[in-house]
């Protein structure tokens, strides 16, 4: 089996706690980085040294790709994990990382340059045969160049970032007087979020699923499929509650796409981790929407389906093994587990809740997993996403796994800050998602029929 000789964890929180208990699993020794704001967090004893990357603000810590390629040379690591989030789609950091001598733990940096502009993503998309909806170039040239790019695609409008991703400065336009006031709010956010301005547009599909599919490469020329993930119960274009398998489609239709997906990416060379994300209409046509070359938050769902720790065949599929050495022969989708993401924020109007963890007190059941990234006494800064926790549930049946999740959540204590819990529990116990009707405006129809009860 090769192995990585030490590995640098460029994450925090929950996330690097995921990735750092893997490689404990695996042997593999590692390395946790921490910004002042995280100094004593309980992650940084998963690891077998830790070191300090600068001030609590993201951009002079985690995104501090100088002083994170200095903790890969000072600790003599040969590879270093980017979690998700932060520099995990950031092509440029990938390369300066092989560069330094040790291995980028996903795709190689041509793949996340090509599927990190979303354009080329739907561009390469269509090249090879996959189902794609109707959208632009990215934007450039006067207002009537753009209300032209509009028309040509129809109303409803998305403007969308051509980089990046999590729902940052996607936003809707229905018509030509609501399309230029879109474009330059979007344009804005996408140069404050991921420095550059560049935008395109996409049809707005009303009310459509949000469904993904899992990929797996190796460098060996090999690509295969752990099957889908539902991820449509969202706020403002960021996932609550993830599911798999996805409620409510045809098993063939579904199989078949996530085949092709995976021949395809194959064809292409694709050689790590990755996400195939794609938009389902009223029709039940699937549409290509965009693709994520790193592990996804969601990912617990598919490993308790299918029995993979996904973390572990990212690494040593980085580390040059073939995905038949990796993989069992057959991934069966065993069950059905589901997530729900804890924030620190308005359960109401789903604001951050930043403050003192003055009590936190996750579900105990052992038959449910709990992702954490902070601990009793902790504080929820400003600085970075208020994720608390991810709490997932597998079961025999869809049914029994909804009810074994909001046992859960009730559970937990939480206590100093808000939280969306109480709107979890709303959506989970609705009628329309424990019938499996699904879409990405379930959240706000939910919340409107509690307002009124």
């Amino acid at each position: 089996m090769a192995k990585f000789k030490k590995v640098v964890v460029a994450n925090r929180g929950a996330v690097a706690a995921r990735v750092l208990r893997s490689l404990r699993a695996m042997g593999i020794p590692s390395v946790a980085v921490y910004s002042d704001a995280d100094a004593g967090a309980s992650y940084l004893s998963l690891a077998q040294e830790a070191v300090r990357i600068g001030p609590a603000p993201a951009r002079e810590s985690y995104l501090n790709v100088d002083a994170l390629l200095e903790v890969v040379r000072r600790t003599g690591a040969d590879g270093l994990h980017p979690g998700y989030g932060f520099l995990s789609e950031n092509a440029v950091f990938a390369a300066q990382v092989e560069a330094a001598g040790a291995r980028f733990i996903g795709p190689s940096p041509r793949w996340i340059e090509a599927m990190g502009h979303k354009t080329r993503a739907r561009e390469l998309a269509a090249e090879h045969g996959m189902p794609v909806g109707r959208g632009s170039a990215v934007l450039s040239g006067d207002a009537d160049s753009m209300l032209r790019a509009a028309e040509a695609i129809g109303y409803p409008i998305l403007v969308k970032p051509a980089s990046g991703g999590g729902g940052i400065g996607m936003l809707p336009a229905r018509s030509p007087q609501e399309l230029l006031g879109a474009i330059e709010r979007a344009s804005s956010m996408a140069q404050r979020g991921f420095a550059s301005a560049e935008v395109y547009l996409e049809r707005l599909v009303d009310r459509p699923r949000h469904v993904e599919f899992q990929i797996l490469g190796d460098r060996h020329g090999g690509v295969v499929h752990l099957h889908e993930r539902d991820c449509s119960v969202q706020r403002r274009h960021q996932k609550l509650i993830e599911e798999s398998p996805a409620p409510g489609l045809d098993r063939q239709v579904v199989g078949a796409l996530a085949e092709r997906i995976a021949q395809t990416l194959q064809t292409m060379g694709y050689d790590n981790i990755g996400t195939v994300e794609m938009l389902v209409g009223l029709d039940g046509e699937f549409s290509f929407l965009e693709m994520n070359t790193r592990l996804q938050v969601e990912h617990g769902v598919t490993e308790e389906v299918t029995g993979v720790d996904l973390v572990a065949a990212q690494v040593r599929s980085a580390a040059g093994e073939r995905l038949a050495d990796i993989l069992p022969s057959t991934l069966p989708c065993n069950g059905h587990a589901i997530q729900a993401r804890v924030y620190a924020e308005d359960p109401k109007r789903f604001f951050p809740s930043p403050g003192r963890l003055e009590v936190f007190v996750p579900p105990s059941d052992p038959d449910v997993r709990v992702e954490c990234g902070y601990d009793q006494g902790q504080d929820v800064t400003p600085h970075y996403d208020p994720l608390l926790a991810k709490v997932i549930v597998h079961a025999a049946t869809r049914g029994e796994a909804i009810d074994r999740l909001m046992k859960a959540l009730r559970a937990f204590r939480i206590e100093g800050v808000r939280n969306n819990v109480p709107a979890l529990l709303e959506i989970l116990d609705s009628p329309e998602f424990r019938a499996g009707d699904v879409h990405t405006g379930l959240l706000a129809d939910v919340m409107k029929q509690a307002v009124r009860a």
